[in-house]
């Protein structure tokens, strides 16, 4: 809806050249995987990858002190159901975003929206595969899961991913840690809702108290990332049961 409005936005920073270009590339992939005849699919897939991980890092996820921030992760950032408004909200304010944001948000911005992209495109190829493979998706099981994630044609995407995840990770870390931004999303909520961005204001405000309610979201990210290294590792290397990671990692 809103793809004239980003293309024709005149940016002037490489952080802003990037999240336009992103953005881009991720509105026009809602709308090829809005028709894709797996589409069903990769809503399977990504509730069952959520779930997947909540059991391998149901330590941390049980943790109070990191509850609040997986759940966002899990909820809003990863593959997120059901958030058309929002993306289609962020196209939309994308001119006044380049006008108004420092270029340390933009590049922020830019980290989130790349790794909602490869995420949801790495769904639907894991779909494709598992068709191949003459395995349904609404049935996914371990080993199905395994043989169509070695069948992948974009592992280099999927070490990315993880790379992405940390590194974005960090950067909201730094940045809920400005008590201004709290108090620019309270007194944002009203006008918000006026320009019809609630569904963005309350993502926002979702991500910033589930930060800011964390202990140490580095600690939690470095060691997200480093057990989902091993995960790779062991489906690649065909291990038996690739998601039971020792205790002390």
């Amino acid at each position: 809806m809103y793809r004239e409005r980003l293309s024709g936005t005149h940016v002037r920073s490489e952080s802003a050249r990037r999240l336009q270009q992103l953005l881009l590339d991720y509105h026009d992939f809602r709308y090829f995987k809005a028709e894709h005849r797996l589409r069903e699919d990769t809503r399977a897939i990504a509730d069952w990858q959520a779930a997947r991980l909540k059991w391998t890092h149901q330590d941390l996820y049980q943790h109070p002190g990191y509850h609040s921030g997986l759940e966002f992760l899990l909820t809003d950032l990863y593959a997120p159901a059901n958030m058309t408004r929002r993306d289609d909200n962020i196209d939309r304010v994308f001119p006044k975003m380049v006008k108004w944001l420092p270029d340390p948000q933009l590049h922020m911005l830019a980290g989130l929206v790349e790794l909602n992209l490869i995420t949801q495109q790495l769904d639907l190829e894991l779909a494709e595969r598992l068709e191949e493979l003459g395995n349904p998706a609404a049935g996914i099981t371990t080993e199905h899961y395994c043989e169509a994630y070695r069948a992948s044609r974009k592992l280099e995407q999927r070490r990315q991913q993880m790379t992405l995840v940390a590194t974005v990770g960090q950067q909201l870390d730094h940045y809920v840690r400005k008590r201004s931004l709290g108090w620019l999303l309270s007194i944002s909520r009203v006008p918000a809702e006026r320009a019809r961005l609630s569904d963005l204001h309350s993502f926002l405000h979702r991500g910033y108290s589930a930060f800011r309610k964390m202990d140490n979201a580095g600690l939690l990210v470095a060691r997200l990332t480093a057990r989902e290294e091993r995960v790779m590792d062991n489906i690649l290397n065909g291990y038996p049961n690739p998601f039971s990671l020792p205790r002390d990692l």
